[in-house]
Formats: structure tokens, C-alpha cells, sequence
């Protein structure tokens, strides 16, 4: 195993802690209570617990550092430079529906740069993780984007609505962190979504860098809405014409 920071070591055992009421409930998932958040948007207990024992769990370590997270919202501790950024669940929908694919996301932001980031699919137990120059690991396997040259060849995902024709190949899972993990892992040759919230893919920002791929300018202090396009360094600027208008 390569050697991992004190701080991803942190991260780790929250996810798997909290990983164990994800798994619990999924299989218990039509006794779940639900409440609408927004129209498209559910909020389920298990999304409560998990994110109360990561929460839990990072500040019992360090109880200094500032949190964002998807339901708790903005928590400004004495640390303001060291940031930890929380989504419980990415892919509650499929959660609701029974659909195994979802997964939990914990980044840490130091001084406005994401320095480590986790990525934990709890049902088909697949960790990605990634930290600051030393590189990105699939269940302590080093992996790297796609070496794929053509976008004929490509297999690309997204989320949200999509107004115009793009004539590529994509698929939506409705997880975007997975997404993203999967662009970093070369399962996905790139990823592209308007209006993410930085919990969706903080994680998968430093996966895909660490893997070798290429990522849009990203403003990491905004709480604004988010677009980004990910891929590989050979695709990246054809992905881009393709997307001019995206």
C-alpha cells in the first residue's frame, strides 16, 4: 500500500464508519422515511446519519478544521484555511430507487486548493483516492486517465439537461462523484455537467488531477453553482470544440 497522509487515513475511517448505515439501509430501502427537499432533490435519514458520523468523526481528529457539507451547510471553525468538504451521499436519487450506484465524498481544502480526496462506493466496496503530488489510487492500486486519442473511441458522462445535440457517446449515472472517479480511474474518457455544487465533485477535482487529466478553472471559495469539464490531457482539446457551446 502506498503511504497516505494522517489526514486521508481520517477521511478513510469516516467513510467506512458511516459506509456501514448506507449499506444497512439500502437494504432496507422501502421502510426509508423520505422528505422532499426540492423538486428533484431528496433528503433521506440515512443521508443525515452518515453525514453526522463523518462530521463526527473528522472533528474528533480535528476539531479545528472549518466544514462544508451538503445538509449541514457552511461551519466556520477556528481553522478557516484547512476546510473539510462533505456530500454523504452523491446519488441519493439512485439511492432511493434501489439503484446501486452512489457513493460518498470527503475532500479537504487547504488555502483554497483541494489537497485530499476521497471517493467511497460502499456497495461495490471501490475507494478512489487522491492526494496532493502523489498521485491517484483505486483500492491501493495507482490508476490514470484514459490514453484514448479519438473522441470516436470515447465514452464520456454527464448529468443535468442537455439542450443541443453533442454527437459524442456519454451516459448520465446520476452520481457525479462517481463520474469523476471514473474519468480518474480511465473507466470514463471525460466528464461534463453544469450547476455542481462543490461537495459533488471537490473529491473528484484532485482524483482526476492526481490521475493525469485536465480540468476547467474552478473558483474552490465560490458557493455558486459549478461547471466543469474533465478529461484527459490527449482528448481535452477536442472535448472543448466539441463543447464550445455547452
Amino acid at each position: 500500500m502506498n503511504s497516505i497522509s494522517a489526514n486521508l487515513n481520517i477521511m478513510i475511517k469516516a467513510c467506512e464508519k458511516a459506509s456501514k448505515i448506507l449499506i444497512r439501509d439500502f437494504g432496507e430501502i422501502e421502510k426509508l422515511q423520505v422528505s422532499k427537499k426540492g423538486p428533484l432533490d431528496f433528503v433521506t435519514n440515512s443521508d443525515l446519519k452518515a453525514e453526522k458520523i463523518i462530521i463526527e468523526e473528522l472533528k474528533k481528529a480535528r476539531p479545528n478544521y472549518s466544514i462544508i457539507s451538503e445538509e449541514n451547510g457552511i461551519e466556520n471553525n477556528k481553522d478557516k484555511n484547512n476546510t473539510w468538504i462533505i456530500d454523504p451521499i452523491d446519488g441519493t436519487i439512485n439511492f432511493l430507487h434501489g439503484v446501486p450506484h452512489f457513493a460518498i465524498s470527503v475532500a479537504l481544502r487547504s488555502n483554497e486548493k483541494i489537497v485530499s480526496g476521497l471517493i467511497f462506493d460502499p456497495i461495490k466496496n471501490e475507494m478512489f483516492y487522491a492526494e496532493k503530488e502523489n498521485g491517484a489510487f483505486f483500492n491501493n492500486h495507482r490508476i490514470k486517465v484514459s490514453k484514448k486519442n479519438e473522441l470516436d473511441d470515447c465514452l464520456f458522462a454527464t448529468g443535468g439537461s442537455i439542450e443541443k445535440e453533442l454527437n459524442l457517446s456519454y451516459r448520465k449515472s446520476g452520481c457525479a462523484a462517481l463520474d469523476m472517479a471514473y474519468v480518474a480511474a480511465g473507466r470514463y474518457d471525460g466528464f461534463f455537467q453544469y450547476n455542481l455544487n462543490l461537495w459533488d465533485i471537490a473529491a473528484g477535482i484532485i482524483l482526476v488531477e492526481e490521475a493525469g487529466g485536465i480540468i476547467n478553472e474552478i473558483d474552490l471559495s465560490t458557493n455558486k453553482k459549478i461547471k466543469i469539464i474533465a478529461s484527459s490531457a490527449n482528448i481535452n482539446s477536442k472535448l472543448l470544440v466539441k463543447l464550445t457551446n455547452f
